[in-house]
């Protein structure tokens, strides 16, 4: 439903700058989500950087423990 502010309409202006901000969002998390992939992680962890304080947190949570691929490697050292 577009809203009407002295005769403009306002719907069409907010749409593209959603548009937009959607597009941006994805262009600079999709390398996140690649990187948790890889590492062994669950690719949703990159919604968690979204959030400012909590991203930080996520960063060392990820920096800091072990990953899950370093996991597997272990236990295929173990077996040889």
């Amino acid at each position: 439903m577009a809203q009407e502010s002295k005769g403009i309409i306002v719907m069409e202006a907010t749409s593209s700058w959603h548009l937009l901000f959607i597009l941006v969002f994805i262009l600079f998390n999709l390398p996140a989500y690649w990187v948790f992939r890889k590492a062994g992680w669950s690719g949703w962890w990159f919604l968690l950087l979204s959030i400012p304080l909590f991203g930080v947190i996520v960063l060392y949570i990820f920096a800091f423990r072990r990953w899950p691929i370093e996991r597997q490697g272990d236990a295929s050292q173990e077996t040889v």
